[in-house]
């Protein structure tokens, strides 16, 4: 049903365009008027959206009933539709998650089970059975993954803004929210182009600005602190192999999380190399730096040994990183997504969406579709 235009410039503003962004702008303009997308950036996606593994989540650690699993789940069914039906590069690679020795056997089977009550089809295999798929990794047995995949993150991304221009929508680039005021029953917002300022009205803001959704939501006046919308932000390094063991793994290959973080696992990028990666570093600081550490050589290599037994040092080569919001700080328990109608607040028709990490990415679709259920 499209909504109304009263004393607004715009009918919907969304703040941020990263692949969440952009998939609620390619949903929310199907059936709502004069949809815009503010982005900060020279492009779309540049940030977290662009800096990650492309994987295709099956839903398997996530807790039960949470946002991260439901939306999970149905993202990833959503996502494997959308590559088939509108070319998408996409494969359906697999995953093991792999127990190193016989300690981690139990934990293993905890994220079995987990993942049974998602309702992920999953199986456990033996030393012998794990060995066939992957004869190089190191192994007592693991877990098999027949949904996990991976997606090119541009390719999806191409996909939503695409939507959202044939569905009248408009991306301002190079555009920065400085502002933003709740007048009766719109949204006032400042931007920055340049040097240049000026503000319009909306009646609908969506705050999906990533790694600042909580400065955005601070903006508003809401008390980030108080609320529980603070974001930390943890970068996450990838080291790429050299290419004579490049064909060392043919599949994704996990260890068996440890600490923060899924663990330093093996991944196949598009143009056929093999990486490792992310680790998890938290930014105390809160300073942005995408460059990979030489220093760091050492001790992923000792992650990758875990999974690869027969690498040295010198097979790895510092690659790429990306950096995740989270709205735990380090040493805290995970927490879901935060995604909310701030109703309660006396602001109708803002949505939040804060701490929208792993697996932000194969949720889009239907983040998208649940922030359009929140708004009706």
């Amino acid at each position: 049903m499209k909504i109304s235009k009263k004393m607004s410039d715009v009918g919907t503003a969304i703040i941020g365009g990263g692949v969440v962004g952009l998939a609620v702008a390619a949903k929310l303009s199907a059936s709502r008027q004069s949809v815009v997308v503010l982005e900060k950036n020279d492009h779309y996606g540049m940030e977290t959206s662009s800096r990650n593994s492309e994987v295709i989540h099956a839903g398997i650690y996530y807790t039960p009933g949470s946002l991260k699993a439901k939306l999970c789940v149905e993202g990833r069914d959503e996502i494997y539709s959308l590559c088939r039906k509108h070319d998408i590069p996409y494969k359906e690679i697999t995953k093991l998650i792999t127990a190193a020795d016989a300690s981690e056997l139990g934990k293993l089977e905890s994220i079995y089970n987990n993942g049974l009550k998602n309702g992920i089809p999953l199986e456990i295999i033996d030393r012998r059975a794990t060995l066939k798929l992957e004869p190089n990794i190191r192994t007592v047995g693991s877990i098999y993954s027949p949904l996990t995949g991976i997606v090119s993150a541009h390719g999806l991304m191409d996909y939503f803004y695409r939507t959202f221009l044939e569905h009248g929508g408009t991306l301002q680039l190079r555009c920065e929210v400085i502002a933003i005021e709740k007048l009766s029953s719109v949204y006032q917002i400042t931007v920055r182009e340049g040097s240049e300022e000026s503000t319009f009205t909306s009646d609908v803001v969506i705050n999906a600005a990533g790694l600042f959704a909580d400065k955005i939501a601070a903006l508003v006046g809401i008390d980030v602190d108080k609320a529980g919308y603070r974001q930390f932000f943890a970068k996450g390094s990838y080291f790429s192999m050299i290419p004579s063991k490049a064909k060392l793994v043919s599949r994704l290959v996990y260890p068996v999380p440890k600490d923060e973080g899924l663990g330093v696992h093996a991944l196949i990028d598009w143009g056929g190399r093999l990486k490792f990666g992310p680790d998890v570093e938290y930014l105390e600081d809160g300073t942005f730096d995408y460059s990979v550490a030489e220093e760091k050589r050492s001790a992923f290599a000792e992650s990758i040994r875990r999974i690869l037994p027969g690498i040295v040092n010198g097979d790895i080569t510092p690659d790429m990183s990306g950096i995740r919001a989270k709205l735990q700080r380090k040493g805290e328990p995970p927490r879901d997504f935060l995604i909310v109608h701030e109703k309660e607040r006396g602001l109708e028709g803002l949505v939040n969406l804060l701490g929208i990490d792993s697996p932000g990415l194969t949720s889009s679709p239907a983040i998208a579709r649940h922030v359009e259920n929140l708004l009706s």
